[in-house]
């Protein structure tokens, strides 16, 4: 809960002590922050009677004197040129500043001289600078996440912005927890490191007093990861219904946008909200493996087929009382069960066009499973099934090369071959690119379990055993990290401590933030891994929310700036 209620609480201060009719006025960035943690009729109750971007408001000159204005925005030199604009041609009778994270000394200067007319009745700064999408899991929603596969030389202003989002993000979220880390990062990964190191610059050099709360035994622990550490996650077919609704049909936000599926009647094509605050269903399933949903939709709608019938049964003026008191209940009833059994048909369908539950089988085995003869035969016999779609093709090839990189050459060439001839969209080289980005030599972390002892058993004795389920077998990367975290195992040569701020003893609080971006998968982990009450309380953050449709999409952007920064270079 703990992000969630931080951002809702900022939100209840703007808005609780403003009286009267009110704007409130977002960014492209803002409106994300709010909009998955707050309804619209909740803003109505605080008396919003109208949200608008900064960008609309500049451009329209129309006096609103009866409403009180109150901006949410982030503290960017736009931001503050656009405020500029509106305040020296104030359009409301009072204005509200409020900025997501910390303003410079100049720009409320910039504010303070462009308030010729007065009309600014507060400025303050309230650290919600990132999207709380589940209870421990947030992200920055960045769009150009494929910037931290490049070295430096290729973009440093780019690399620099980016850095510096990150670096705006990740402190918001420990002023909004009022709590300073000490800071640790993977150690194979440049741009963890610069992010790390700039990070501790703001906490404990540029903003020392701000970051200055009452210390707590243990300082809780920062670690900065990359997503290149495990590219296999995101590769994955997901079995899980968050996961599942994100890889074949797109989460944004807390929002699946089914416009775009034909088959559906024109009033099923509407964008719904899967939110485990506001949909007790979603909460209770949203982990649950795609076989259970099934059965527990089914069960809902045995409930509301009851509910239906009992309506229908109106025989006196108390029954019709009864129905019309119940009736917004009943009707929000309706609608959840519709969205669920929607979801569930579409996602199904696809299952079956795709024959997913074969391909899924075999990135499983190659993620999990050794034995790279039989891997080579079940990968080329999906390469050539005419039901297998081309993105799964390419995906089955990355997984196969990330795991058997080294061992044989000419097998892996004639799978790259193979791909060309059966899905020439595919660019020649992506694969390669991978290997190149995070190929072994590049990894820090025991992906495969085979190079640590302890991982090695641990795979011979789940082998032995047999696994409960064959499609959500796979473990991210990211389980074995908190495992070492909790066991206080993990190694300070392979996530080095930033400056001369180190942990004594095991830390009770865990922001891990990755760069590159985060999957559902990764965040159900976290989920469990809080559940078990360690002692630890972990947060997952990053860069971007990923489905493997994202993931590609990412690798190939960096793919083609890294080709053409390399002619410039």
């Amino acid at each position: 809960m703990v992000l969630v209620t931080s951002v809702r609480d900022y939100i209840n201060r703007m808005l609780h002590d403003i009286s009267g009719m009110k704007v409130l006025i977002l960014d492209s960035e803002t409106v994300s922050n709010v909009s998955i943690v707050y309804s619209q009729s909740e803003l109505l109750q605080k008396e919003v009677f109208l949200v608008e971007m900064i960008d609309s408001i500049s451009a329209s000159k129309e006096s609103m004197s009866h409403l009180k204005a109150v901006y949410f925005v982030r503290p960017t030199s736009e931001n503050i040129q656009k405020l500029r604009y509106q305040l020296a041609n104030p359009r409301f009778g009072e204005h509200h500043l409020f900025f997501s994270n910390l303003l410079k000394d100049t720009q409320i200067h910039i504010l303070a001289d462009s308030d010729e007319h007065e009309a600014v009745q507060q400025v303050q700064e309230f650290y919600a600078d990132f999207v709380a999408g589940d209870p421990f899991h947030f992200t920055l929603n960045m769009p150009s996440n494929h910037l931290y596969m490049l070295p430096a030389v290729v973009d440093p202003s780019g690399l620099q912005r980016y850095s510096d989002r990150v670096v705006d993000g990740i402190a918001a979220v420990f002023l909004a927890l009022k709590r300073r880390p000490v800071i640790r990062y993977q150690r194979t990964s440049d741009t963890a490191k610069r992010i790390a190191q700039e990070t501790a610059k703001l906490m404990y050099q540029h903003e020392t007093g701000l970051f200055d709360f009452r210390r707590t035994e243990i300082s809780p622990l920062l670690l900065v990861t990359d997503r290149r550490d495990d590219p296999v996650t995101p590769l994955l077919n997901q079995w899980t219904y968050q996961a599942m609704v994100h890889e074949l049909i797109g989460l944004q936000d807390n929002k699946v946008d089914l416009r775009a599926i034909g088959s559906l009647s024109k009033d099923q094509q509407v964008e719904v909200v899967l939110s485990s605050e506001q949909d007790a269903f979603f909460k209770a399933n949203m982990h649950e493996n795609f076989g259970d949903i099934g059965m527990n939709i089914k069960r809902m709608v045995d409930d509301f087929q009851q509910v239906a019938k009992s309506n229908q049964n109106i025989q006196t003026v108390e029954d019709m009382a009864r129905f019309v008191d119940n009736y917004p209940e009943y009707k929000k009833m309706q609608g959840n069960v519709s969205k669920h059994v929607t979801l569930v048909t579409e996602m199904s369908k696809l299952v079956e066009a795709r024959k997913l539950m074969l391909v899924s089988q075999t990135e499983q085995d190659l993620a999990c499973n050794g034995g790279q003869g039989a891997a080579y035969e079940a990968v080329t016999d999906l390469l050539n099934n005419e039901s297998v779609s081309d993105i799964d093709r390419l995906r089955l090839v990355m997984l196969y090369a990330l795991r058997y990189e080294k061992e044989n050459p000419v097998q892996l060439m004639q799978l790259f071959n193979k791909l060309a001839s059966r899905s020439p969209k595919y660019k020649p080289g992506l694969v390669q690119f991978l290997l190149k980005q995070a190929g072994v030599e590049k990894r820090t972390g025991d992906l495969f379990g085979n190079r640590d002892l302890m991982n090695i058993a641990r795979n011979m004795a789940r082998g032995l055993k047999g696994v409960e389920n064959v499609y959500t077998q796979h473990q991210p990367l990211l389980f074995q990290t908190m495992e070492s975290i909790t066991r206080g195992r993990l190694r300070d040569v392979d996530y080095p401590f930033v400056g001369d701020h180190f942990q004594q003893g095991r830390p009770q609080e865990v922001v891990i933030f990755m760069v590159g971006g985060t999957t559902y998968e990764e965040s159900r982990s976290v989920a469990l891994q809080n559940a078990t009450n360690s002692g630890i309380r972990f947060i997952l953050g990053g860069t971007a929310v990923l489905n493997s449709k994202r993931f590609l999409m990412d690798l190939e952007e960096a793919q083609r700036v890294s080709r053409s920064g390399s002619h410039m270079v």
